[in-house]
């Protein structure tokens, strides 16, 4: 039986806006995970005096929610600032499609999620964090959580590949019980070090696989 989706929302996934990778990003993010359906990215390019977002586009890989719910989000979001840009809900975002279906709704947060990650990833790397908490390991992983574990499309953290985290005096180390001669080691490597390394305090991030 067909999901009763709104005009709306067959126009923004027939027609995304701002849809496709942006190269050299002032910022970008990923949520979601392939293996429970949806996934977004998002980039950002953000003016550095007025911090307004002058462009921002996305990749979805996910149903028809999925990307109309990632074409409404660069929609409201472009032109922002980034204070203005971290405001965006996700009722905000159903509401300018004309409603999703109640088992839809989550695309809706995703999407906001991916937004404000990415903001937040602009922030640390450019020292906009009004907040600086020290870093501990509890934190590390709560962003491995965002990484990838692409032999089986969950993070790193559900798949249990992580034996340990250290952190100390700016020094971030994290040991994988991985292969270092697997194919997917240096995206794992790089997308960590992506994710920790604008970290307001972490000066230097060691990934190392033991198997």
């Amino acid at each position: 039986m067909a999901l009763p989706y709104s005009e709306l929302v067959m126009e923004h996934f027939r027609n995304p806006r701002n849809v496709g990778r942006m190269e050299e990003p002032d910022a970008k993010a990923i949520e979601g995970s392939p293996a429970c359906g949806d996934m977004v990215a998002v980039y950002l390019r953000v003016d550095e005096e007025s911090h307004r977002i002058d462009d921002i586009k996305f990749e979805s890989y996910g149903c028809a929610s999925n990307i109309a719910t990632g074409s409404i989000i660069t929609e409201l979001a472009k032109g922002k600032t980034i204070e203005e840009a971290k405001t965006i809900s996700w009722e905000q975002a159903t509401q300018a499609l004309g409603g999703l279906p109640p088992v839809k709704v989550h695309c809706s947060v995703l999407a906001v999620d991916g937004l404000r990650a990415a903001i937040q990833n602009y922030e640390e790397r450019h020292g906009l964090v009004a907040e600086e908490i020290p870093t501990d390991a509890v934190e590390v992983r709560r962003r491995l959580k965002r990484v990838m574990n692409p032999e089986v499309g969950l993070d790193l953290i559900r798949t249990r590949v992580v034996s340990d985290v250290e952190v100390s005096e700016g020094v971030v180390r994290v040991v994988l019980s991985l292969s270092e001669d697997s194919q997917f080691a240096n995206n794992i490597r790089e997308e960590i070090i992506e994710k920790i390394e604008p970290i307001w305090d972490v000066d230097e991030v060691i990934v190392e696989f033991e198997e």
